[in-house]
């Protein structure tokens, strides 16, 4: 294990039924919404947003879901436009967005595991107010996210 991972942080989930899956994450689970945001394609926020996502013109709302443990982040984009899912797709089929790694040191964390190989989208990104983070691939292409909070009083941090 590389030093500085503490654990997984949240997973995130895209959909095209917002008001739906908050409900269920944060009043039928119990979740709490700790955070919220959104961007518009062209905004200041799309630059750093499609650095990191490896998208172009993107725009999303964003809801971060704080449960005992972890974290569940809800998405749902704008733009570009997505490919709708079959909501019944088998369990071996695609559908969580990304897993997010809190880390200590992101700019350590990302230097290993440039090392080790793993393929990132771009480098560390100040991603919001206290957030230092970046999107990666593992070998099968799913997204793996580290993120350093660096507000010790983060609503979000859980370690």
């Amino acid at each position: 294990m590389i030093d500085g991972i503490n654990g997984l942080h949240h997973i995130a989930i895209s959909t095209g039924r917002w008001d739906e899956m908050l409900k269920f994450y944060r009043d039928t689970l119990g979740f709490a919404e700790v955070d919220g945001f959104e961007w518009r394609a062209g905004d200041e926020t799309s630059e750093v947003a499609d650095a990191v996502t490896g998208l172009r013109g993107s725009g999303a709302r964003v809801a971060m879901l704080k449960g005992r443990n972890a974290c569940i982040e809800l998405f749902e984009y704008y733009s570009p436009e997505p490919k709708p899912v079959d909501p019944n797709r088998p369990v071996n089929d695609h559908g969580l967005t990304h897993i997010c790694l809190d880390v200590t040191d992101v700019e350590a964390v990302y230097n290993a595991l440039v090392a080790r190989g793993m393929r990132f989208h771009t480098h560390v990104q100040a991603m919001g107010d206290g957030i230092r983070g970046t999107y990666g691939r593992d070998p099968d292409g799913n997204v793996v996210e580290i993120q350093e909070l660096l507000k010790p009083d983060d609503p979000a941090r859980i370690f």
